[in-house]
């Protein structure tokens, strides 16, 4: 395995964890795994900052343990540049498709891979 292939490896494991309800019901773990300057632009156009996300993430949709689960798919995943890694999937969450980007910075062993940018962009049921 590549060093770039293990750190974009990496960046899916901490993705598909982000996207576990365990971790997103937590504050601890969030912190844990967003940047602080994380910024996610919403599907309405609307800009997230680190602290209304931190905030806001254990009542969003798929935080619920018994509820539905964001199910992800087709990543690819490439190195920008020595710890920082693009990654593209998609997610189907209650039968609504989405594209999704994100970007993951590591400064440090310390703090590991966090995630510095998001975007998810709704897939309409016409569309492939």
């Amino acid at each position: 395995m590549t060093d770039d292939s293990a750190a974009v490896n990496e960046a899916i494991a901490a993705e598909l964890r982000l996207l576990d309800p365990t971790v997103r019901s937590s504050r601890a773990e969030a912190v844990r795994l967003l940047d602080p300057e994380f910024v996610e632009v919403g599907a309405s156009g609307r800009r997230y900052t680190y602290e209304e996300t931190v905030a806001g993430l254990p009542d969003k949709p798929g935080s619920s343990a018994d509820g539905p689960r964001y199910r992800a798919s087709a990543f690819t995943g490439v190195v920008l540049a020595p710890g920082l890694v693009h990654l593209t999937f998609e997610t189907e969450f209650d039968g609504v498709r989405a594209r999704r980007t994100s970007l993951w910075r590591r400064r440090d062993a310390e703090t590991g891979w966090r995630m510095y940018y998001h975007q998810g962009t709704p897939v309409p049921s016409e569309i492939d």
